[in-house]
């Protein structure tokens, strides 16, 4: 088969590798439809994952059909159309236990990290009855791939972990595709405000037409003071940093109110000061949170029910086989004005 892999940092080819195979009686061998490329991807690219070997297949997110499955396989066949979760979860774990399926013993996040990942033809996938979700009849698979990763990443680590409520105040810092998968899903909850900050206008723009109420691009205008003028001079009750450097988890602390919450998104490859000088009496709570995906089956029924169009997230469409162009658009999003693009293996 094809797939994408990597020989490590800013190094990678699409070339042929062996098809997966059945290696435990819990594994299912996918064929992939459609697939696409995360931030994580780019930060593996740069280096920040040092646990990613040459040789790896990167991707994490996808649907497809069932081509086999293990002996232990009860809820999946051949032939099923299935969404793949960016979690591998075995189920039966301590953590999987508690619901923290991010922190499985047996899996976690594996695919694309260390375990051959989605951006193939094939994927061999662990516990498939745990890490698969069926996909009924007629469903728009493009826009279930948004569910493989940011949407319940949004959510979960930015608005489950954020206390969003009715009336609250938010500010979301990084208007990339998990920032805005934040911003589509805290409308849940229906917060009075939500103030989307990056330094890119277009993708400004798009943050309003999906929903911000204010937007600040934080290269022009003076974030802080914009936000602390919107709030009477407290700041917001929940700040989500959907970036994942040090600048903007700084600014973050700037910008939250006291008894509010940081819910940290981004992944972050360098150390980050904090302002316990300024933060100390202020009764705030800082997150941290690696998706467990415990929201995908919720997820999948609104957006099935049309109540969540995750498909406005999708900006470029290339097929498999075009994936390092794909990757190069991805990679310069404020010149292409990407967000998310869809692989295509039809």
């Amino acid at each position: 088969m094809k797939a994408l892999v990597y020989h490590g940092p800013n190094s990678k080819a699409w070339e042929e590798k062996p098809n997966p195979a059945i290696q435990h009686p819990s594994d299912a061998i996918v064929r992939i439809t459609k697939t696409t490329i995360c931030g994580t991807d780019l930060h593996i690219l740069k280096g920040d994952v040092p646990e990613v070997v040459d040789g790896r297949i990167l991707g994490h997110e996808g649907v497809g059909v069932i081509e086999e499955t293990g002996g232990f396989v009860s809820r999946f066949k051949k032939g099923d159309h299935v969404l793949i979760s960016c979690i591998t979860s075995c189920g039966t774990c301590e953590y999987c236990r508690k619901g923290m399926y991010s922190h499985c013993e047996n899996g976690g996040w594996i695919l694309g990290h260390l375990i051959d990942g989605t951006q193939a033809e094939y994927v061999r996938i662990p516990y498939a009855d745990t890490s698969l979700y069926k996909i009924p009849e007629n469903s728009d698979e493009e826009a279930l791939v948004m569910l493989s990763d940011i949407l319940p990443t949004g959510y979960e680590c930015g608005v489950l972990n954020g206390k969003i409520a009715p009336g609250s105040t938010v500010a979301i810092v990084g208007a990339g595709p998990v920032g805005l998968a934040a911003l589509l899903t805290a409308q849940f909850y229906t917060p009075s405000e939500i103030i989307m900050i990056d330094p890119d206008d277009y993708r400004l723009s798009v943050a309003k037409k999906m929903g911000a109420t204010k937007t600040i691009n934080n290269r022009t205008e003076m974030a802080v003071e914009k936000v602390l003028t919107l709030t009477g001079n407290k700041g917001v009750d929940a700040v989500i940093e959907a970036v994942g450097i040090p600048e903007t988890f700084e600014l973050c602390q700037s910008l939250v109110a006291p008894g509010g919450v940081i819910a940290n998104v981004g992944v972050h490859g360098k150390s980050v000061d904090l302002r316990l000088e300024q933060l100390w009496s202020k009764n705030i709570t800082i997150t941290t949170r690696l998706v467990d995906t415990i929201s995908t089956p919720m997820l999948m029924r609104t957006v099935q029910s049309g109540k969540l169009n995750s498909k406005q997230l999708i900006t470029h469409r290339f097929k498999l086989f075009e994936i390092i162009s794909a990757y190069e658009c991805f990679g310069q999003a404020a010149k292409e004005k990407s967000l998310k693009v869809i692989l295509s293996n039809d």
